[in-house]
């Protein structure tokens, strides 16, 4: 029988990514053996050096307080808007998940919950190669190796290939869940609260 694969379809720097964070581990602990789950980098913004609009800031805060009143647990650091020159831009750090990936498979889900670490409780731009950096040192990857792959061409390949799939997957906002059952790709709506709904969902699809 082939294995039923679970698309997990996300940007580390996304809020909405980070609100799901707990209802994503719980359905992943439940899951049945067989289904796979298989991280996509959806690339929510492309690189740029250009400060962010002052709209956009206040939106994506907006966005923050909707989560923090509808999410229960998932707070939030505002002095990331005074003590950073913001910049709309998540392609470094998905090319960071995939520099940490390449060192140690497992190594991906560690720096994506690192990333959001230092953007969202800790405040640091991840945006900025230091701090993308530091994500690497405190999960104990090769710094300099790291260092080198964020800015190689064999990364930035990679992360072409994912956005690709993500379009394949017709995923465009994030989180996003996909799964694939006897070669048919149902889309999960995402919960952040009840995970228990998400897994019927599947079982139904697997009944």
């Amino acid at each position: 029988m082939l294995p039923s694969r679970l698309f997990y379809i996300y940007d580390p720097m996304c809020s909405w990514c980070y609100a799901f964070e707990a209802s994503w581990r719980r359905l992943q602990s439940r899951l049945p053996e067989r289904v796979q789950v298989t991280y996509v980098l959806g690339g929510l913004a492309p690189d740029t050096n250009e400060p962010m609009p002052e709209d956009l800031r206040i939106m994506i805060q907006q966005a923050w307080q909707k989560i923090e009143k509808t999410v229960p647990g998932v707070y939030f650091n505002y002095a990331f808007w005074t003590s950073n020159t913001p910049v709309r831009s998540t392609y470094p750090a998905c090319r960071a998940i995939l520099a940490a990936r390449k060192q140690r498979a497992a190594a991906g889900v560690d720096m994506r919950c690192e990333i959001q670490k230092a953007y969202y409780l800790n405040a640091l731009n991840p945006s900025r190669s230091e701090t993308l950096i530091q994500c690497a040192r405190e999960i104990g990857l090769d710094v300099a190796l790291f260092a080198a792959d964020l800015v190689g061409a064999d990364i930035q390949a990679a992360l072409e290939d994912e956005l690709r799939l993500a379009g394949t997957l017709n995923a465009f906002a994030f989180p996003s869940l996909r799964f694939q059952y006897r070669e048919k790709l149902y889309s999960i709506h995402v919960d952040y609260s009840d995970d228990e709904k998400m897994l019927n969902e599947i079982a139904t699809i697997m009944a």
